[in-house]
């Protein structure tokens, strides 16, 4: 089964472009991560997927059946939202089992699917509690279990743990990976968290301002990143960017110089991960002095901020550095091998 979005642009009564002619193509059993900010158009694709929403145009198919006028109950998909959505007055059984009630399946067929999905998500000692009764992890569980247990072709999940609290979302991040793992289904998650994505996704769609900026696997988005945009929006720290000019094969920038072999003259942005710049005890031939500004302790890992006139730099280092204090000179290597150059005019990623 593959699910296509081609050319699908979303745009609102007020002129707002949510997706701007979106083109996305993914197959049956995989997990894609839609991941953007706050307007990016992630969750209007999600609900234009789910019949939700209705594309201004383009279209959306699957298997290379047009579906973009269907309505929600002929898609055989499920959605899980980020407020769950659970019937208050219903306990978590009758919750489970709506959707198969209301597919008329025998009651007998029912009571089974419904224990074996409450087993599988390690909520069956609940399932005579109401909602009001739960944990919001709880919940959350039996959120996705009611848009399991009929057994869709797709599940979407809307920002479904932006309401956990840290150690809550870590476990239910888990058992959604392991639950894709056992299942198999196509789920569609979207989120704001980058690291939600690189963690649960096959693939993550990246978008921004209602474009696809790039559709890849999770150590790809990571170390290849397409454009500038994905380069510091991916990671945690961000990906140091800094903004210089290429002359003769030399990069220029701020108070420093670098070797810059086969990249063409002109304007340019430079951008290297924290973990990938080496923290020298001395100069050599490869290292920039800088000037330390800040060091932050965030165990086991220590960040040391840095600067150098106009450049600026965040080092992220797994070794002790008690030795060193704010205004100490620390010598940075660059590695050739872990640098991304981007265009300074679009910040497209220069191969």
């Amino acid at each position: 089964m593959t699910i296509s979005f081609d050319q699908v642009s979303k745009v609102f009564a007020d002129g707002t472009i949510a997706l701007d002619n979106l083109r996305l193509e993914f197959n049956q059993g995989e997990f894609i991560v839609l991941l953007g900010p706050s307007g990016s158009g992630k969750t209007t694709a999600c609900r234009i997927l789910a019949g939700l929403e209705q594309a201004t145009s383009g279209s959306v198919s699957i298997d290379g059946r047009d579906i973009t006028k269907l309505p929600p109950r002929e898609r055989n998909m499920s959605m899980v939202f980020q407020n769950y959505a659970l019937y208050s007055h219903k306990t978590v059984f009758e919750n489970i089992a709506y959707p198969l009630r209301v597919r008329k399946i025998a009651t007998g067929q029912i009571d089974e699917k419904v224990r074996e999905i409450a087993q599988l998500l390690q909520i069956d000692a609940f399932l005579n509690r109401r909602p009001s009764q739960l944990s919001g992890g709880q919940a959350q569980r039996v959120a996705v279990a009611r848009a399991l247990v009929w057994n869709p072709d797709i599940c979407l999940m809307d920002e479904p743990l932006s309401n956990l609290d840290a150690i809550l979302r870590l476990q239910t991040r888990t058992e959604l990976k392991r639950l894709h793992g056992d299942l198999g289904h196509t789920f569609v998650f979207v989120t704001h968290d980058q690291e939600e994505a690189m963690t649960l996704g096959t693939r993550i769609a990246v978008l921004n301002e209602g474009k696809l900026v790039q559709f890849d696997t999770p150590k790809r988005v990571y170390h290849e990143p397409a454009t500038r945009f994905v380069a510091e929006f991916i990671g945690r720290p961000a990906m140091n960017i800094i903004d210089g000019e290429i002359e003769a094969g030399i990069f220029h920038a701020g108070g420093f110089e670098i070797s810059v072999p086969q990249q063409p003259d002109g304007p340019v942005a430079m951008g290297i991960r924290p973990e990938q710049i080496v923290l020298r005890d001395r100069a050599t031939d490869d290292t920039i002095e800088f000037e330390l500004d800040v060091i932050e302790l965030v165990e086991p890992d220590t960040l040391l901020f840095v600067k150098n006139n106009e450049a600026a730099l965040v080092v992220r280092v797994l070794r002790e550095v008690g030795q060193l204090e704010r205004g100490s000179v620390v010598h940075l290597e660059l590695p050739r091998e872990n640098r991304h150059f981007f265009e300074a005019l679009n910040g497209r990623r220069r191969i």
